[in-house]
């Protein structure tokens, strides 16, 4: 039986633990060819055992997504070796500081807008012109509930992923005539360490397992997926509309 993303190529960043290692895996299981991104070299060799074993391919690519000259090279390589990118999939984040906003560090300020904003930008900027290459290029990037809330001391990652959000439906609004469809999805509480680190004294067995989330992001990816500027939120299982302001 034919898999839905049979000689598709997509690109993961954070792709070595949490929802990334699970969403690398599901494309890789759906047919795909996976250039797994991230840092930690053990976890990309983790999930390298885990596609070979299931009959998949995959790509390892030790990155950190502030290496902006590095993300540009990678998409040098993508466009030598395949001439286009079908999937990208932007999931690489960090929570930064919980505390009062008078009490952060620019370094940390930094490093949540570095990879959480900015590394995403790079990516757009480096690999739209292979998405556009693709017979129907998809770009899913991760948000978080956190973006519309203003809870006290999550400044720096509510800040972050609200500038996510308003660059991915830029994008999206630049490629409303093109062949490329860009999303968001937001994963809601999810059994990942980043969750453990902000909620330690949750019960990780009531939460939903990336695995989960990765199934709802590969759907976004798929060629058929005609969403383009909207927000799935998995907690509700439905698209969130954006209303217009001004």
């Amino acid at each position: 039986m034919p898999k839905p993303l049979a000689s598709r190529i997509a690109l993961v960043t954070g792709a070595s633990r949490g929802i990334g290692a699970a969403t690398a895996f599901a494309l890789a299981h759906a047919g795909a060819h996976v250039v797994a991104v991230a840092r930690t070299v053990g976890g990309l060799e983790e999930l390298d055992d885990k596609i070979r074993a299931a009959g998949g391919a995959a790509t390892l690519v030790p990155l950190d997504v502030k290496d902006s000259e590095g993300i540009a090279r990678l998409g040098a390589v993508l466009n030598e070796r395949y001439k286009r990118l079908d999937i990208l999939v932007g999931n690489a984040g960090i929570l930064g500081s919980l505390s009062p906003l008078s009490h952060v560090e620019p370094k940390a300020w930094d490093d949540v807008i570095a990879i959480n904003v900015t590394a995403n930008w790079q990516l757009i900027r480096c690999m739209d012109p292979l998405l556009q290459m693709s017979d129907a290029g998809r770009a899913v990037f991760l948000t978080s509930g956190a973006a519309a809330s203003a809870k006290a001391y999550w400044g720096p990652y509510a800040v972050s992923k609200a500038a996510l959000e308003i660059l991915a439906r830029t994008y999206a609004a630049e490629n409303a005539k093109t062949r490329v469809r860009v999303n968001l999805i937001n994963p809601g509480p999810t059994r990942t360490r980043m969750r453990a680190a902000a909620m330690p004294g949750e019960d990780p067995a009531t939460l939903k397992t990336p695995e989960q989330v990765a199934e709802k992001i590969v759907a976004l990816c798929l060629p058929d997926c005609r969403e383009n500027g909207k927000l799935y939120d998995c907690p509700s299982g439905k698209f969130i509309e954006f209303t217009p302001r001004g």
